[in-house]
């Protein structure tokens, strides 16, 4: 069950730092390095010194981005930069934002969420992890005793009523507010009514919740706490055996996913009919145009559709494009080499595109990661401008060179990210994008 907790907030004083627009971040996964700059001057007490401290010439095991990591916490509580709330709360979070001319507010509110190993209880992750993140995590943890950022968490809630409580307990009250660099309004209320939070909690104990982002955050903070508890005296209740967590409802009316389009590196030049061929039997595929732009158009039916076998493919030797739908063969032969994994997992566009497709029909197993993108508009620029060298949103670096092969595809469903995360089962990487991203340096879970 979920172990909801209040928590007793590190914040910063604004009287000390003016805006908190100037000392907030994205996560730190998607900071590339020319972000990171423009964070680090914006304030000298930003949180991306905390979160993604930069790396020094000279670093050594001791003096090194973690170790100043940990010395500008120090600091910056030392000086009353950060301040810890005298009375536990949990954080009413807003984030207004605009999607497709759209406007949406999704709503949520950060906790402390008791530990629970993957496998165990009744939190479920959908992605897969890699070690490297998480020995990065582990060593920023180890070196600040703190979650610094807060783990993404979705839970059922069909009438809403977590957010509805919470909504309630701030109504009339005035935020604190802060807009990132991509203008999206975020605004928390601290909520420390003892009969509020109690109420909360027997709401949420019961609910499963699932990781949404942040998966590198929740493992390490297991492991961290294991490694704790191994080297010092900690009591059930110590802060180390919970994670920071920001909550949000499924059926909450701003909880929308975007797609994780791909461009892929590394393939031979390819063309759309030796590609027709590569597919034949398994898709059933037409020509749909030509030039980067006509991407626009192809995703507007894509999505309209609303179907995970439908894929459309971008081959850069003829510039021209191929709309391919999954024949019933092709689900035959994804039940045959995806048979490990459930009917929730086969069906899914990204399980589809990298299993059945780029794996199996191209074979194409060793290709660079692709560059991801979210918006059509940037599948169009990249096509266009080819593989620059540097870092795309995701932080990968880039190779140069064009792209021979792109792929327009459907994101998994809030429906799919519980099924198949209840079957213990992970989706391929880069199967959902959650927009928009949480901010860091609203909120610190300290362990001390």
């Amino acid at each position: 069950m979920a172990n909801v907790q209040a928590f007793h907030g590190l914040r910063y004083d604004l009287g000390h730092v003016g805006s908190l627009s100037d000392v907030v971040a994205p996560p730190y996964d998607v900071i590339d390095a020319e972000l990171q700059r423009q964070l680090y001057d914006r304030h000298p007490c930003n949180v991306v010194r905390l979160i993604l401290n930069r790396e020094e010439p000279g670093d050594n095991a001791d003096n090194n981005r973690y170790t100043r990591a940990a010395g500008f916490l120090r600091s910056w509580l030392r000086e009353g930069v950060l301040q810890k709330d005298t009375q536990a709360a949990i954080y009413a979070y807003h984030q207004v934002f605009s999607e497709d001319d759209v406007q949406y507010c999704r709503r949520g509110f950060m906790c402390c969420v008791g530990l629970e190993r993957i496998g165990e209880g009744n939190i479920y992750p959908h992605e897969e992890t890699h070690s490297a993140a998480k020995e990065d995590r582990f060593n920023l943890t180890k070196a600040c005793h703190a979650n610094l950022s807060q783990v993404f968490g979705l839970y059922p809630d069909e009438t809403n009523e977590a957010a509805n409580l919470v909504d309630f307990a701030i109504e009339g009250k005035i935020p604190l507010e802060a807009t990132d660099h991509l203008g999206v309004i975020h605004r928390i209320w601290p909520v420390r009514d003892v009969k509020v939070i109690s109420e909360l909690c027997g709401i949420m104990g019961p609910k499963p919740i699932f990781i949404a982002d942040g998966h590198h955050r929740y493992e390490t903070a297991c492991n961290y706490r294991d490694w704790f508890t191994a080297t010092h005296q900690a009591s059930a209740d110590h802060a180390v055996n919970s994670v920071l967590m920001m909550c949000v409802g499924m059926s909450d009316p701003g909880m929308i996913v975007l797609p994780t389009h791909r461009l892929f590196r590394g393939l031979p030049p390819v063309n759309t009919s030796q590609l027709s061929d590569q597919l034949a039997g398994f898709f059933d595929t037409t020509l749909a145009g030509e030039g980067p732009d006509r991407a626009l158009t192809l995703w507007t039916q894509i999505e309209s559709d609303g179907d995970q076998g439908n894929l459309a493919f971008y081959c850069g030797d003829d510039q021209r494009w191929l709309m391919a739908t999954i024949t019933d063969q092709g689900r035959s032969k994804m039940t045959e080499i995806a048979s490990d994994q459930s009917s929730h997992w086969r069906g899914l566009g990204i399980s589809i595109l990298h299993r059945l497709v780029m794996e199996t029909l191209l074979d194409a197993n060793q290709l660079p990661k692709p560059m991801y993108v979210h918006s059509v508009q940037e599948v169009v620029d990249g096509l266009v401008r080819g593989d620059t060298v540097g870092r795309d949103a995701t932080g990968q670096e880039g190779q140069g060179g064009d792209f021979p092969l792109a792929a327009l595809v459907m994101p998994a469903s809030l429906e799919h990210v519980q099924e198949i995360s209840r079957q213990g089962q992970r989706m391929p990487a880069k199967s959902t994008y959650f927009y928009p991203k949480l901010l860091s340096g609203l909120v610190i879970n300290p362990h001390e």
